[in-house]
């Protein structure tokens, strides 16, 4: 998918944010300048550890998700792990086991990997979420399911 060049700047520039807080923290850089770290985690919103793939080439990938009021995602896997950032609205993620995990505007989590889920836009305005997997070159970021239950 081609995207405008600002969006594709605004994208590169947030990655980079993202990239900064988890890998160098706070004590990296000079007092003018904030970074605060959104999430370090080891394990995935399932309790998983956290494991990088290890059978081709490593490819970062960010993707902007839209999801309007009262849509869905549709249940789906990620084989790679996935940091997840809501820059918009609020979102009810369920497991196949039934469990559901709520996330809002301003929160982060590490996406669960290979559990089929589905996302739910529980609020009136619409779901964006920045998300950055760190996969296989080739891989997509996420696959379609069957339904979870």
């Amino acid at each position: 998918m081609k995207t405008p060049m600002g969006s594709f700047y605004s994208l590169a520039f947030a990655a980079s944010l993202v990239a900064a807080s988890l890998c160098f923290g706070e004590e990296a850089y000079t007092k003018t300048t904030r970074a605060n770290t959104i999430l370090k985690t080891t394990v995935d919103t399932a309790g998983q550890k956290i494991e990088y793939p290890q059978n081709g080439n490593p490819e970062l990938t960010g993707v902007l998700v839209e999801i309007p009021s009262g849509a869905q995602t549709g249940w789906h896997i990620h084989e790679s792990p996935c940091v997840a950032y809501v820059l918009e609205g609020e979102i009810a993620v369920e497991l196949e086991s039934g469990v559901t995990n709520h996330f809002k505007a301003g929160d982060s989590f590490a996406e669960v990997r290979n559990l089929k889920h589905c996302g739910y836009n529980t609020g009136k305005t619409p779901v964006k979420i920045l998300l950055f997997a760190i996969g296989v070159e080739g891989t997509p970021v996420s696959k379609a399911t069957a339904t979870g239950k």
